[in-house]
């Protein structure tokens, strides 16, 4: 009897692999490459949470986002973020219908959010009042329009994308919004033999898809699972101490973040450190969380969560140049706990 729990946890630790990689192997049918920002992705989805993809225009983000949604029975829809696009436009908004007896009434007209993956395409190019709408969407899964709550339906997501060249006709996302993305992945170029192999695909007629290999109530089940995943104190207490020195001036801050910090991670960062860390545990075929899993969800994790200085901007300075560093400041076993087995 002892045994059953852990052989139990076996077979969902293997049919989480099997299902997570059988989608991993749909998308790699239409998307050549960026195996890490596949990770991301699939990292975000199999926690339940919202990933910001960050790269030049023609890289493959839209069509990754959507090849995703090809692979997974999940509803979606598409939204063009334009500087003239209203909150409603996203959102829905209360119309006036008359019944066939004369009477007239409001009738709530759903916007293009009630879905189950939502690529937010070019997020940045909407105002910041637009912006604004997706907060209680990505943050309680719900719309709040006339007064009504609407729920919207699990799992849901948010997968949205900003091009960081172009400046003109663009608004930043606020930082309260950026913190309700798991994870901010930036999106680079593709390797000699990548585009090799992209041209062999665009530019002789063959026309890839992926096939649907998912669907949500299995999604949900694997989300329940990786919170199942244990972690050990003294490996959540270095995911504490990983995000603790990220703050300025505090007990535990680098001299890197004294320097170029101006504000540090919020609770959210090292919530999102732990939970894709299980993850990659369950990936490797483990049932806890280990030390290595935490520094390799480390930057996409944490780098839209803090904020550089003047000095750092006026220096050049890349925020994943400051957490690199702060990582490597950040030793595994605490100074308390060091002190105490000596």
């Amino acid at each position: 009897m002892a045994g059953e729990p852990s052989a139990t946890m076996e077979e969902r630790t293997e049919e989480f692999r099997n299902r997570y990689n059988q989608v991993k192997a749909e998308i790699a049918k239409v998307i050549v490459g960026h195996d890490e920002i596949v990770h991301g992705v699939l990292t975000c989805l199999f926690v339940g949470g919202h990933a910001l993809l960050e790269g030049v225009p023609g890289l493959g983000k839209t069509l990754l986002v959507r090849t995703l949604a090809d692979a997974l029975s999940l509803d979606f829809n598409r939204i063009q973020f334009t500087p003239d696009l209203m909150p409603a436009d996203i959102l829905g908004t209360n119309i006036v219908m008359e019944a066939p007896d004369g009477q007239r009434m409001f009738q709530f007209q759903r916007g293009p959010i009630f879905s189950q993956i939502v690529l937010a395409d070019e997020i940045n190019r909407a105002t910041p009042k637009t912006q604004s709408a997706l907060l209680e969407a990505m943050q309680e899964h719900s719309v709040t329009v006339g007064g009504t709550i609407h729920r919207l339906k699990e799992p849901f997501f948010v997968m949205a994308t900003q091009n960081p060249i172009e400046q003109e006709g663009t608004y930043p996302l606020p930082e309260a919004q950026l913190d309700r993305f798991l994870f901010k992945l930036v999106v680079g170029y593709s390797t000699r033999d990548e585009l090799s192999t992209i041209l062999d695909r665009t530019t002789r007629g063959e026309r890839p898809k992926a096939e649907k290999v998912m669907d949500g109530e299995t999604m949900l089940r694997f989300q329940d699972l990786v919170r199942d995943v244990i972690i050990a104190p003294h490996v959540q207490d270095y995911a504490i101490r990983l995000a603790l020195a990220t703050h300025p001036e505090g007990p535990f801050a680098a001299s890197v973040t004294n320097q170029y910090v101006r504000w540090g991670s919020s609770p959210r960062g090292v919530q999102t450190l732990v939970l894709a860390a299980k993850v990659r545990a369950l990936l490797d075929g483990r049932y806890n969380v280990s030390f290595e899993d935490l520094r390799r969800v480390y930057l996409p994790s944490l780098r839209h969560r803090v904020l550089l200085n003047f000095e750092a901007q006026a220096e050049g300075i890349d925020p994943d140049d400051v957490l690199l560093k702060v990582l490597d400041s950040v030793s595994e076993k605490s100074e308390e706990r060091a002190s105490a087995v000596a």
